[in-house]
Order: structure tokens, then sequence, then C-alpha cells
């Protein structure tokens, strides 16, 4: 499945300083998150029709789920994530956003056994919820005059307790504790959502006058909030998704 949290840039530190005097409705900052929003929606899209598609052909999935496969994938996608974060600024943004996309066609690879698990009306419940809270995190990160950057090391140590949780958890099955590492990745991820997007409006200030690099940042903004977005959706699904057996 998806890596837990956004990679670009170290969390808890801001590339750029906190301009209050800068506008949200700025043609730079509009232009950027219209090409940030744009590949993100172009990333989510791609994941749902492999999963989709993946989930209805047996074959694939028993590849797909069976021997190495899935360690492979999983290989492949933290490097991929890597990849886009470290060599961004020397990599074109054509490449950049062919490693992006490649990186969520994986998901899809990953998230098809979703289609197995729970009832379809449960997905869309929990996409729409998704969607619902993320899009009002994100306003709310744009538009806010308050700092979030004091967010940063407090997710960040949050996002770390549930991933050491979910190990922990593989190994005992415990349903308590599973519901709690679900509400606590909802509510990170709903925290990293409004950091993310103020941290974007920052970078999209830095790259005025630079079409090349605004470029090359966008796909970097929406591998950041697509990382967000799937797994707020992905916690929401363990809460609210019904499961087929």
């Amino acid at each position: 499945m998806s890596m837990f949290g956004p990679p670009p840039f170290s969390q808890g530190r801001r590339p750029y300083p906190l301009d209050y005097e800068a506008q949200a409705g700025s043609p730079t900052v509009i232009s950027f998150f219209n090409a940030v929003y744009a590949w993100m929606a172009a990333g989510l899209a791609l994941t749902a029709v492999v999963a989709w598609w993946v989930s209805s052909h047996a074959a694939v999935m028993q590849r797909v789920f069976t021997g190495g496969s899935l360690i492979l994938i999983f290989v492949a996608q933290i490097v991929l994530v890597v990849v886009i974060s470290m060599a961004v600024q020397r990599i074109g943004a054509t490449a950049a956003t062919a490693l992006f996309l490649l990186y969520a066609a994986l998901n899809g690879l990953t998230l098809a056994g979703l289609f197995w698990v729970y009832t379809l009306s449960s997905i869309a419940g929990a996409f729409i919820a998704s969607a619902a809270m993320f899009g009002a995190m994100s306003v709310y990160g744009m538009f806010t005059r308050t700092d979030l950057s004091g967010w940063g090391k407090l997710l960040f140590m949050g996002l770390i307790g549930i991933i050491i949780a979910s190990v922990v958890n593989m190994f005992l099955a415990n349903s308590t504790l599973s519901w709690i590492v679900s509400y606590a990745g909802v509510a990170i991820f709903v925290g990293l959502t409004a950091y993310d997007t103020q941290r974007l409006r920052q970078i999209a200030y830095s790259t005025a006058g630079d079409g090349a690099l605004a470029a090359r940042m966008s796909v970097v903004g929406a591998l950041m909030l697509y990382l967000d977005f799937l797994n707020l959706f992905l916690f929401l699904v363990q809460i609210m998704g019904n499961r087929r057996r």
C-alpha cells in the first residue's frame, strides 16, 4: 500500500519563511496549485483504475499477492518516492511526472485487494468522506494566517507512532489497537493535509518567474498531497468499511 507520510522536505522545517502579507490568490500560487491538484487527481484516478482492473482479474490478483511480487512492489514504491523527492532538482518535469504516475499505478496494484475485502458502497463512502475532509483542511491550510510549522514535529512523531503500532499489531492482531491506530491515522493525515498545503503555498512563491522549477515542484506537491489523501482514505476505509466476508 502507500507510504505513510509525504517524503519531500524534512518534517518540522519550513523551506521558506511564512509571509503573512502574501495572498493565497496571487497568480503564482493559483497557477502552481492548479498544476498540483491536477496531477494529484490524475494520480488518484490512475490508482483507482488500476486497482479496479486488477481486482477484476483473478489471475493478476494471484500474481500480485503471492510469492515475492508484493515485496518487490513495496520496494519499488519506496525507491520511486525517494527518487522523486531527492532528485527533483536534477530531473526534468516530464521525468518527474512519469515517475509519479508509475508510483500511482503501483499503488493501484496493491490497493486492488480493497475491492475484494470491502463492499463498493463502503469504499465509495470512505472516498467521499476523505474528499470532504481533505478539501476542508487543504482550504484551511491555504488561507489561514496561522503559522502551522509547529505542527510538523508533532505530526511526524504521531506518524512514527502509528507506523510502530501498526507493525506491532501485525503480530498481536488486537482489534482495539487497530481502531486506535485507524482514528489516530485519520487525525494525523487531516493535520498533514493542512500543514503540507501551507508548505506548498510558500514553495509556490519561490517558483515565481521560473516555469521549469514550478513544473517540477508541482509534481512533488502532487505527490505530497496524494499521499495525504490516500492514507486518509485507507484509514477511513478501515473505520467505515463493510467487509464482504
